[in-house]
């Protein structure tokens, strides 16, 4: 076919079209690009650039129940440094190595990395405000302060498992510091400037300055007094008894408020790394679960006296044990004690009598009381790490069963459920929900951001019936088996608890967990306290709750009670006395006596009384207990030492 000059045209024509086309659409895309995405291309060219040096916020403090801080955030300036951006690296650490008391070569080395950040170290970190000042005056390129900080605990290892711990970047590992990282971390903030892949400064790009934000504060309900005070005596106790393990609470049963919280093993908060984990990452105040022995035998108690199967002044006779299903289950005395009233079983803490309770209840009626009084559950403290108990499935439960855990065998249970069980007794029949954190509040302002209302969970029994287990158990302290806990004027009521250790299917011999549950004025409790001892070895060899636990108790709820101004009653049940117990001591009044003085009044005195030396200063200005009370002979009698006048006596 022969191309003719009008097809050659025709051709021409279509290609300068296509041609025209093509720049055409070149050209719009070149706009588009140019010119419509110029904003977001230049964001994202931007975003690869931008480089930032972290500026953490202040990790709020926690606080005790006054506002006093338990652990805080101690912040000092820091640097880092960008090893792109230095030029003169030598001439750059001659300036900063006198400034940070580090060798130039150290310095040098550090930032001669091929890192993009990185902090120097030892010298370049918390470092004084006076230093940091040095240093922003030399204005060198690449290096940039920032803040940095760490958890500071002015009280040593006071409630260490309560506070908890932080790790790298202080994020919380355990306890509060952990239940409530998202509150107590803040927002973080930064330096940004623009690099290039090398990291070194975009000309004409400049930075930004991002300000952190700081953590809330949070108030816990923890008494530092009272927390003291629980603290002390199981010091006393570690050393007098050589434990595996000691447990402490103090509650508040009209709220559920935990007044204080401790543990032995504990460790220094501050120094964690060297403390083995099971210490750091327990707290054997909610983890810890065991048998409870004789202090469940207050949910027995409480049951059978609602449900109206027993009347206190009923008869019973114990003649040392009790046949169930084929066993004898003997009483921890050896034959027994014959004829006696319920409320004495009570306050002997006779086992036959409760089997018998427990009978009379059934075992449908007795677990729902021991379910409605939050065992088997979680009570929901703000705590991680919060064990469940173990309870008998209602369809294993036999005669065998029901009577074992009438009298508190065979079931697990966890301290904090036992204390908020015989809060519900000391409220009035309310259980409560246990809470440790009253308030959050703005680090800055001290303003509530949000506090925490008491809730109650369920009422378990009458209020009619929480007073008659009231009754029962001051008079367990002023004549029976806790008769250690008695302190003259503050109506303490309780049971005392000695409970065999079960270890792969048996009760491992000689291994008691030793335990005294207490709440005072008996009539309209304030406190409830509860401590359990694990393994103890007495050098007098006897290991009973009563004669262990009962009178730590006795200790902690006259102090506490003490420092919440709470002032003795005469009324009361007067304490019995069996032998060999003697009757107590009138206290002396130490106040306004010199050192030596009350020493020596001390010494002199026949009731032989012990005195325990607290504070600074030359002149007795605080005791406890006080001057008046009754105590027994021998007591330690602690005095709080100030500046004061002499009274001259």
């Amino acid at each position: 076919m022969r191309v003719t000059r009008g097809m050659m045209r025709r051709r021409l024509v279509v290609l300068l079209m296509a041609l025209f086309a093509a720049i055409l659409a070149l050209v719009g895309r070149l706009f588009f690009v140019q010119v419509l995405q110029s904003g977001w291309l230049a964001g994202l060219a931007k975003s690869s650039w931008d480089r930032t040096v972290p500026l953490a916020g202040i990790r709020g403090s926690i606080l005790d129940s006054a506002g006093q801080p338990l652990t805080y955030t101690a912040t000092a300036p820091t640097i880092v440094a960008v090893p792109s951006q230095i030029k003169d690296k030598p001439g750059t650490a001659r300036k900063l190595a006198p400034i940070l008391n580090m060798s130039e070569a150290s310095v040098l080395r550090q930032i001669s990395q091929r890192e993009l950040m990185v902090y120097i170290r030892p010298g370049g970190r918390q470092m004084s405000e006076a230093k940091a000042n040095q240093i922003r005056a030399l204005g060198l390129p690449g290096i940039y302060l920032t803040e940095d900080g760490k958890r500071a605990y002015p009280y040593g290892d006071l409630a260490a498992q309560v506070l908890g711990i932080t790790g790298y970047e202080n994020v919380g590992l355990t306890g509060l510091e952990k239940q409530y990282n998202s509150v107590l971390t803040g927002q973080k903030g930064g330096i940004t400037f623009y690099a290039k892949a090398n990291g070194e400064l975009i000309p004409g790009e400049g930075q930004s300055v991002v300000e952190p934000t700081d953590g809330d504060d949070i108030k816990t309900t923890i008494n530092l007094q009272v927390q003291q005070y629980v603290e002390r005596e199981i010091e006393q106790a570690v050393a007098e008894y050589n434990p595996d393990s000691v447990t402490a609470i103090v509650e508040n049963p009209q709220t559920g408020a935990i007044v204080a919280m401790a543990n032995y093993p504990t460790f220094n908060p501050a120094d964690w790394r060297n403390a083995p984990p099971s210490t750091y990452n327990r707290n054997l105040a909610i983890w810890q679960t065991f048998e409870p022995g004789s202090t469940f035998k207050i949910v027995t108690l409480s049951a059978a006296l609602q449900e109206n199967k027993v009347n206190l002044q009923d008869s019973f006779y114990d003649p040392g044990y009790y046949e169930v299903a084929g066993h004898r289950i003997r009483c921890w005395k050896a034959g027994g004690h014959g004829s006696e009233s319920f409320l004495q079983v009570v306050e002997n803490s006779c086992n036959p009598g409760f089997i018998a309770l427990g009978e009379r209840l059934g075992k449908e009626s007795l677990f729902s009381y021991i379910r409605n009084f939050g065992f088997g559950q979680k009570t929901g403290i703000d705590l991680p790490g919060e064990g469940n108990g173990i309870l008998f499935k209602l369809n294993r439960v036999g005669p065998l069963e029901l009577a074992t855990t009438a009298f508190g065998q065979g079931v697990s249970v966890t301290p904090i459920q036992q204390v908020m069980a015989v809060g519900a007794v000391a409220n009035g029949g309310k259980l409560m929900k246990p809470y440790v954190v009253s308030e959050i509040l703005n680090h800055d302002t001290g303003q509530v951001v949000e506090e925490t209302k008491p809730t109650v969970v369920r009422q378990v029994i009458s209020s009619a019936t929480a007073a008659q287990v009231r009754s029962a158990l001051e008079s367990v302290v002023a004549n029976g088996s806790g008769g250690k806990a008695y302190r003259d004027g503050y109506r303490i009521a309780g049971k005392t608890g000695t409970a065999q250790v079960a270890k792969n299917g048996h009760y491992e011999s000689g291994h008691y967990i030793v335990s005294f549950i207490g709440m005072a004025p008996a009539n309209q409790p304030k406190l409830v306290a509860y401590i359990a001892i694990d393994n103890p070895h007495p050098k007098h060899g006897v290991v009973f709750g009563g004669v262990i636990a009962a009178p730590i108790v006795g200790n902690i709820l006259d102090d506490a009670l003490h420092e919440m101004g709470v002032q003795p009653s005469p009324e009361g049940l007067p304490k019995k006395y069996r032998y060999p117990e003697v009757p107590p001591v009138t206290v002396p009044n130490f106040q306004g006596l010199t050192l030596k003085q009350a020493q020596n009044f001390a010494l002199q005195n026949s009731a032989n009384l012990k005195v325990d030396i607290q504070g600074q200063g030359q002149v007795v200005v605080a005791q406890s207990p006080a001057g008046g009370s009754k105590v027994e002979p021998g007591s330690v009698i602690r005095l709080y030492l100030g500046d004061g006048k002499p009274s001259g006596n």
